[in-house]
């Protein structure tokens, strides 16, 4: 039997994978698709994203495959300039997902999980020791627990029976990658034309002489079937005055601006994370950030559930957490989506929130919402002394003065307690928390979890007693 079961090999199902093998959980990744998709779905990672494989010790490889660019405002393209986010890492790291998904498989196959491609799960039976998956070669596997990782048309969110309500669509774009006959100059020059007025329309170059094309469709269909280049051409043409000699489509697709959140995240033994928990128009460029977020917040706690030492309730308040964040950036991307409408209404109201963008606080707030620094999670009260400025707060990366940077020290998935006067001994959580005494007065004196999130802010011991139960489990 597996520890866990993880269907789909997405970056959120791979992030999870790895996650769990951090703490010594066995993994099996069943994936339908043979083989990897080259299908550019997502073009980068933002800061928050950026910062959890720095935390776990892989963001090297991104960056030596990616692209840094300046981070600006991404919130319904607005533009304008990038407010002082407080981060180590200020900008957006441009990668194609495909490579952004060989990479997470990779370090979660060197960690040791296995993924197996090519099986579709067609069953599931649960019961009190574990789950029975059964796939579509006639073969099952058996794990104390399942996660579906499988989109947004997740079969085991399906299987399970949770609803999936939302927000129909009201807009439709087509998008494709294909080949073009145009030369670059005349697309740059089209594009700067064209997008000031629509801001739905964007052709950009992928390399190998592909573009990302997307262009509003002409109404929102009742099905999702692809749409034909002649349908893409006659869009363009529509919209931009020329179809740019669009040829050789590697892939075809629409999308609008929907949104859906499953009911729950938790169904017995079974979870639900990334897109099949939850769906959104992709403005901002949030959802594959979202879904490795999902995986990061969710690993240490099922894995400490498989050890036998999580303390109560620690496995749900998963989704007590993620649940609220996503349901934030649904929010926000119906927000982008009416904002960057084409109707006299929407325009005066994209021209407010410009003006409002010059106000230090509306630009910082609306970049962090897109960057997920703004997270916050429930991690208890504020006691007497504590800093509830950084309660539930993620903190950014920052140099010790014993040498090295915090994140450095975060690799190993375990809780860290920085102790910079020496004040607190952790006897009872030293199998679990990693405790430093830094020195220096830049360095909060804090209780993190693994992914980050402050969950004691100094003050009194016995706050700090009480907060290690809570995340840890009860003192050995």
């Amino acid at each position: 039997m597996h520890d866990v079961i993880i269907v789909g090999a997405g970056p959120t199902g791979t992030m999870l994978a790895a996650e769990l093998r951090l703490h010594g959980r066995s993994v099996l990744v069943v994936e339908r698709e043979p083989e990897p998709s080259r299908v550019v779905r997502s073009l980068g990672l933002h800061v928050r994203s950026v910062e959890i494989l720095d935390q776990r010790g892989i963001l090297q490889p991104f960056l030596d495959a990616g692209t840094r660019y300046p981070l600006g405002n991404p919130f319904a393209a607005l533009g304008g300039p990038a407010p002082d986010v407080d981060t180590a890492h200020p900008y957006i790291l441009g990668l194609a997902q495909p490579v952004i998904d060989r990479l997470l498989e990779t370090h979660a196959v060197d960690a040791g999980a296995q993924v197996r491609r090519g099986r579709a799960v067609t069953g599931l039976e649960q019961d009190a020791d574990g789950v029975t998956v059964e796939l579509d070669d006639g073969t099952s596997e058996r794990a104390r627990y399942v996660v579906g990782c499988d989109g947004g048309r997740s079969t085991v969110r399906r299987l399970l029976g949770i609803g999936f309500p939302g927000e129909p669509a009201r807009t439709e774009n087509l998008l494709g990658e294909v080949a073009l006959t145009a030369s670059a100059d005349e697309v740059s020059a089209v594009v700067a034309e064209v997008r000031p007025r629509q801001l739905r329309f964007g052709i950009g170059p992928l390399g190998d002489g592909m573009y990302r094309v997307t262009v509003p469709a002409a109404e929102v269909s009742d099905d999702r079937v692809p749409p034909t280049l002649d349908e893409l051409r006659n869009r363009l043409v529509a919209v931009a005055g020329t179809d740019f000699g669009v040829h050789s489509a590697r892939w075809l697709s629409r999308f609008g601006d929907a949104t859906r959140l499953a009911d729950r995240y938790r169904a017995g033994r079974v979870l639900l994370a990334g897109d099949a928990a939850h769906v959104h128009p992709p403005l901002g460029g949030q959802g594959l950030g979202l879904g490795m977020q999902d995986a990061f917040n969710l690993g240490w706690k099922l894995a400490a559930e498989l050890a036998g030492r999580a303390p109560a309730g620690l496995l749900d308040s998963y989704e007590d957490e993620r649940r609220p964040v996503a349901e934030r950036v649904l929010d926000n991307t119906l927000a982008q989506s009416a904002l960057m409408a084409t109707d006299v209404r929407s325009q005066a109201v994209r021209r407010l929130v410009t003006e409002l963008q010059g106000i230090d606080e509306v630009n910082r707030r609306l970049t962090e919402k897109i960057v997920a620094t703004d997270v916050r999670y429930e991690v208890g009260e504020p006691a007497d002394g504590e800093r509830a400025d950084l309660l539930g707060l993620r903190l950014p990366d920052m140099p010790l003065p014993i040498g090295g940077r915090l994140y450095e020290r975060m690799h190993t998935g375990r809780g860290l307690l920085l102790d910079p006067a020496g004040e607190f001994p952790i006897e009872g959580w030293s199998d679990r928390v990693d405790r430093i005494e830094p020195g220096g007065d830049a360095v909060p004196t804090v209780l993190l979890r693994p992914d980050g999130h402050v969950a004691w802010a100094g003050g009194d011991p016995a706050t700090l007693r009480e907060r290690l139960g809570r995340w840890f489990g009860a003192a050995a």
